[in-house]
């Protein structure tokens, strides 16, 4: 797995579960691109890039250390989708940068 201490986020994104319900994640194009190859195999329904080149703000690199020092990257040959829990602390930094970015 690729340690998720590389990555930058640069993307806000809304992610379709398969009972149709939805979420918002921050990530970046790997990311982005490890969850179209989930919906191409029914892990998530769909995905689709709500904004492009977010500004990379202090909320962004809090954002980023938590996911960072829990999560790895998927590789290719994933065999399941796995949704990035959030701790309440860390939601106000995720929901700054919702907003930030005109994101509801």
């Amino acid at each position: 797995m690729i340690l998720m201490g590389q990555q930058t986020f640069t993307l806000i994104e809304e992610i379709t579960r398969n009972d149709g319900s939805k979420y918002t994640e921050i990530a970046n194009m790997i990311m982005n691109g490890r969850a179209e190859l989930a919906a191409e195999r029914h892990f998530i329904k769909e995905v689709r890039i709500l904004q492009l080149n977010i500004p990379h703000s202090a909320h962004v690199v809090n954002y980023e250390d938590y996911i960072n020092e829990r999560y790895q990257v998927p590789e290719e040959d994933m065999d399941h989708w796995e949704e990035w829990k959030k701790d309440d602390k860390i939601m106000t930094d995720f929901n700054a940068v919702l907003k930030e970015n005109h994101i509801s």
